[in-house]
């Protein structure tokens, strides 16, 4: 995918995560398969809400996820807009994947959805059978639970929700719903949650620790984002003390290093003033 990166506006929500590590047992429901209703079209693009993911496909398209209003596709001369009413499992979109067989997948607040061109098929956590995190691989499609503290990997049938090895709290501040998921060139995927970072190693789900190394005393970790760069290395972007890079065993703060943390910043998620790096909700690496 090439790298395609539009600066809009991001509105930061705030979720609590509720506690749901109980395995189901049940055989699951089938899935909602929806034929799309025509969707409505524009040269413009009509979203106020802000932009939670944006993905291009092996087609050349561009896939935007709104925050609340759905889902815009560009096709290089108009958009096409889906929601709900379409077959959307949720209005608010967080990820995009593509499929070896062009199918798009999208990770949304309630639930996931692919979409073949012609219809929504849709998937939620509920519905899936749990399943070990050691029988899957890198390989496979991976994406938030809603509000959960664990991770949904589809195993090409059916989604499978795991815990992740954490206590959930009922503070915002060690909640571990997924915030960003990026794998990198090792065969690890990498989980960003608001307040902690894990990695899944062919084998184990696994908190990373050693991202403390780059926090002052008086930091917490807010997480919106993660990515694993071409060269091996994982960016972290948090709501309020900027990105942390991981680079093997050294781990620094990259705004704090490069002076764009503010002398005076509360290092939460307060307003920034302009010509920081403090509060990041995505990155992406381009052909260069």
């Amino acid at each position: 995918m090439k790298a395609f990166i539009f600066l809009l506006p991001m509105l930061c929500i705030a979720f609590t995560s509720t506690s749901c590590t109980q395995k189901n047992t049940n055989k699951p429901e089938a899935a909602v398969l929806t034929e799309v209703v025509q969707p409505l079209t524009s040269d413009t693009l009509k979203f106020t809400s802000g932009i939670r993911a944006i993905f291009q496909d092996s087609k050349g398209s561009y896939w935007l996820g709104s925050h609340n209003e759905g889902l815009a596709v560009y096709n290089g001369t108009s958009f096409s807009y889906f929601t709900t009413a379409n077959g959307l499992a949720e209005n608010q979109i967080r990820s995009f994947q593509e499929d070896e067989e062009g199918t798009i997948w999208m990770g949304t607040a309630d639930g996931v959805s692919k979409f073949n061109g012609t219809h929504f098929t849709n998937y939620t956590t509920e519905t899936g059978f749990p399943e070990p995190v050691a029988k899957a691989s890198s390989k496979n499609l991976w994406f938030n639970a809603g509000n959960l503290p664990g991770v949904n990997w589809w195993d090409g049938q059916q989604l499978n929700y795991v815990p992740f090895p954490k206590p959930i709290s009922e503070d915002l501040e060690n909640s571990y719903a997924i915030t960003g998921i990026s794998k990198d060139n090792q065969g690890q995927v990498w989980f960003g949650t608001y307040a902690g970072l894990f990695v899944f190693d062919g084998q184990n789900l696994l908190p990373v620790k050693k991202i403390k190394k780059a926090l002052l005393p008086e930091d917490y970790i807010h997480i919106r984002s993660v990515f694993a760069d071409s060269k091996g290395r994982i960016w972290v972007g948090n709501n309020g003390i900027g990105v942390l890079l991981i680079d093997g065993d050294t781990v620094i703060n990259f705004s704090e290093e490069n002076g764009l943390i503010h002398p005076e910043s509360s290092r939460r998620g307060a307003h920034s003033p302009a010509g920081t790096l403090e509060h990041v909700f995505s990155i992406a690496e381009d052909a260069h």
